[in-house]
């Protein structure tokens, strides 16, 4: 498990706010996952503005299910995913990506 822990500060005169989620691990090193992160964040956060929990939340769902489709289509193509750098299922996930099930839910720190 991963930990996914995120902070705001200042935004619309909202006070600042805190939030974590929790996120499975899947065994396996993919590539390509940072530059996805990033480019997911920035694309939920501007169609969310001032709503970070939202946009984490929706990045965190589209990825996790992107890398699980990766793996599945690794293994039934006879490959081991713990083995090799895997590419990620990008085109292949595009509706994941347009419009993830959020599956992984913000919690906020008190």
């Amino acid at each position: 498990m991963f930990t996914l822990t995120l902070y705001t500060e200042n935004v619309q005169d909202k006070p600042p706010e805190q939030f974590k989620i929790v996120i499975p691990k899947i065994p396996a090193y993919f590539t390509g996952t940072g530059d996805l992160t990033t480019a997911l964040l920035l694309g939920w956060s501007n169609k969310y503005p001032g709503n970070l929990d939202r946009a984490a939340e929706l990045t965190v769902s589209s990825l996790q299910a992107l890398l699980q489709r990766t793996v599945n289509d690794y293994t039934r193509a006879g490959f081991d995913p713990q083995t090799s750098s895997l590419e990620i299922r990008l085109i292949q996930s595009l509706e994941d990506i347009r419009n993830p099930q959020v599956n992984f839910k913000a919690q906020r720190y008190q």
